[in-house]
């Protein structure tokens, strides 16, 4: 596993000192047979998982644990400094712990536990909490979808939704405070990014509170609950909108845009950030999972393009097209035949693909998740500028469940020939697939069943568009051109990324980098440019992790021969959750030397 950064070395040894013992001269203890290092590490381990649910009771919600459902999290920068002692506490003891006693399983999951409290302590270290929202998402668009997101199951629940909606203004002031010291130190959004922002906090800024989503979301409790408990029940939600929800909202706007969007800065690169090359350095090697560096990435990216780009080359050639690749980009964004002509029918079409692949799945995987999955819109009040498709997962003790979101804003902009592709990687055997089956891995611990690893989730998701090639999921040359140029996006990420965070690029270099590489709509290039400025590091973990798992396949096809098995190889992968690339290669390396 990756060691430390020295940034963290030195961070974690100041921990480890204000948790020794003030008496430096006390004699040692006696030896005494104590746990041994598995049973010590389920402590530790259990111990952080009861915490990091309390100390942030979204996250417990979301994994279906109720105890502070009327609760959200403190977010304030004295809480922040407690998070971070919190984590070198715990940082502290698995140090301590003998690893060379724990077995493969356990050794992965004390490095896991180790790299995320150490990127917990970075990322406080680097205030990543003064700026709380991105061009894609933030804690604001999440907010808003309280009343959609919250399982209501009686009226005990209403009760315990209805008091968190009166925690709404102390957090939301949290953030502002949060937001404030960061412009105040230069943590500020580039402007360029930020037009549009806060129209999406439309749908909860409505003066109608019977129309309010959170109002709405009590029609949701169980026939259980009577008629005259509901009314109440709605009723103090009413004025728990009118009274704290909506008044906090109205001063959040108000803060972005007259305060937060003014003040952005005119840069765009991490780099530029207070403590920017070291802070976009840690970015790397976190959503990387690798001890890597910007400029290997970008040269890895530069490699992928190339590479990708003679195979768009001949598909356009067995098309017989006539022109340059400029030209063959240009028809395709322009041929209204690529493009749906209602909201519906572009559902349709992907609802389509998603069970013609659900018929496909037992040829390819031995496990397969319980927990079905829906097709949805993005919601219209954040879909303008928000991503082509999304996966949204629910807990598996709900009554929901999980969700391919596929943005309808903008037609024009959302190629059908891309469809295939984006199914793949959002539902199955994508995203959904990999972590309903990750939840439901009841051997591991809680933490690692709900964490996600971006390169390993990601990554996995975008060797599943090329497994679709092997599926059968690709119609014609055209669904064969949008899975390269989803391919071809992913890989334009390692080089529009590195080249605008570590090397200077303009907004403008990166469109035209996407737009004369890919077959994605100009609308789409601007968006996702717009995604990778305000959350640098991100968009790396694609590639890398599709990189990763192609190789370990094609390592167990050439050592096993004719024993290699491909559903036991996807199950291997899949069945001990999401994971750093290291832990993957060790694992996926055994399989192989037991023969598969």
């Amino acid at each position: 596993m990756n060691r430390p950064t020295s940034l963290l070395s030195a961070v974690l040894l100041a921990a480890a000192l204000s948790c020794a013992s003030p008496d430096s001269e006390a004699p040692p203890a006696p030896a005494t047979a104590g746990p041994d290092a598995a049973t010590r590490l389920a402590a530790i381990v259990g111990e952080e998982w009861e915490a990091r649910l309390a100390d942030d009771p979204l996250f417990a919600s979301a994994v279906g644990r109720r105890e502070w459902a009327d609760r959200l999290p403190d977010v304030s920068s004295a809480a922040q400094a407690r998070r971070s002692d919190a984590a070198a506490g715990f940082l502290s003891r698995l140090v301590e712990l003998p690893t060379a006693e724990l077995d493969a399983e356990d050794r992965v999951t004390h490095s896991m536990l180790t790299r995320q409290l150490e990127d917990r302590v970075l990322s406080i270290r680097f205030r990543e909490y003064e700026t709380p929202l991105n061009a894609d998402s933030g804690f604001h668009k999440s907010l808003a979808r309280l009343g959609a997101e919250t399982e209501l199951g009686s009226a005990e629940d209403a009760r315990a939704y209805i008091a968190r909606i009166g925690g709404i203004p102390a957090y939301v002031d949290q953030q502002i405070d949060n937001m404030r010291a960061g412009m105040a130190a230069g943590r500020v959004l580039p402007r360029v990014v930020m037009l549009g922002f806060g129209s999406e906090l439309a749908s909860v800024l409505v003066e109608d509170s019977g129309a309010h989503p959170y109002v709405q979301a009590i029609d949701g409790l169980p026939a259980t609950v009577s008629d005259a408990e509901r009314a109440s029940l709605r009723a103090a939600a009413a004025r728990a909108v009118d009274e704290h929800a909506r008044p906090a909202f109205a001063r959040f706007r108000t803060f972005l845009m007259e305060e937060y969007v003014p003040r952005g800065r005119a840069s765009l690169g991490a780099s530029e950030l207070p403590e920017g090359e070291r802070y976009y350095a840690w970015l790397v090697r976190k959503y990387t999972t690798l001890d890597t560096i910007p400029a290997d990435v970008h040269a890895r990216g530069l490699s992928e393009v190339a590479r990708i780009r003679a195979d768009m080359d001949a598909v356009i050639e067995e098309l017989g097209f006539e022109g340059t690749f400029e030209d063959f980009l240009a028809f395709l964004r322009s041929e209204p035949r690529f493009y749906a002509a209602s909201p519906d029918e572009l559902l349709t079409r992907a609802a389509r693909i998603c069970k013609t692949v659900d018929g496909l799945l037992p040829r390819y995987f031995g496990l397969l998740p319980r927990q079905p999955y829906g097709v949805e819109p993005v919601p219209p009040e954040i879909a303008p500028k928000y991503t082509t498709g999304r996966y949204v997962r629910a807990p598996l003790n709900s009554d929901r469940a999980g969700t391919y979101w596929v943005n309808t804003y903008d037609l024009a902009s959302r190629p059908l020939y891309a469809l295939p592709a984006l199914s793949l990687h959002e539902a199955v055997p994508g995203h959904h697939l990999q972590i309903a089956l990750t939840a439901e891995l009841e051997d591991l611990p809680p933490f690692r069943r709900h964490s996600y690893v971006t390169a390993f989730g990601e990554g996995w998701a975008l060797y599943t568009e090329w497994l679709g090639k092997e599926m059968g999921v690709y119609e014609d040359p055209y669904d064969e051109f949008g899975r390269l140029t989803y391919e071809m996006w992913r890989a334009c990420r390692l080089v529009v990324d590195t080249g605008l965070h570590a090397y200077g690029w303009t907004r403008e270099e990166a469109i035209d980098y996407l737009a004369s590489n890919t077959a994605l709509s100009l609308h789409e290039c601007t968006t996702e440019t717009d995604r990778y400025i305000s959350w640098p590091g991100q968009a790396l973990a694609y590639k890398t992790g599709e990189l990763e798992i192609r190789a370990l396949r094609a390592e167990a096809e050439e050592r096993l021969g004719p024993a290699f098995d491909l559903r036991a190889f996807h199950d291997t992968v899949l069945g001990s959750g999401s994971l750093p690339m290291e832990a993957l290669r060790e694992r996926v390396r055994s399989w192989i030397a037991a023969g598969g």
